[in-house]
């Protein structure tokens, strides 16, 4: 998948800054996009926004603790 150069990718708050495991999103207009930070040349992932949406939302509320 070919990003636009401009793409402006996000890391979370919660990533280490000591070379941890972490991944990063972007809006890719029609969906979102995920990539390994440590790889930003490498594969990217797209998820619909309603699947990420669902997904944000069973962790925020415990769900997935179970």
């Amino acid at each position: 998948m070919k990003v636009e150069p401009h793409t402006t990718w996000r890391k979370s708050s919660h990533s280490t800054q000591e070379g941890g495991q972490c991944v990063e999103m972007a809006d890719l207009a029609a969906t979102l996009g995920v990539r390994d930070s440590t790889d930003p040349n490498g594969p990217i992932l797209q998820f619909g926004r309603n699947a990420v949406a669902e997904l944000l939302n069973r962790i925020k509320t415990g769900e997935l603790d179970r």
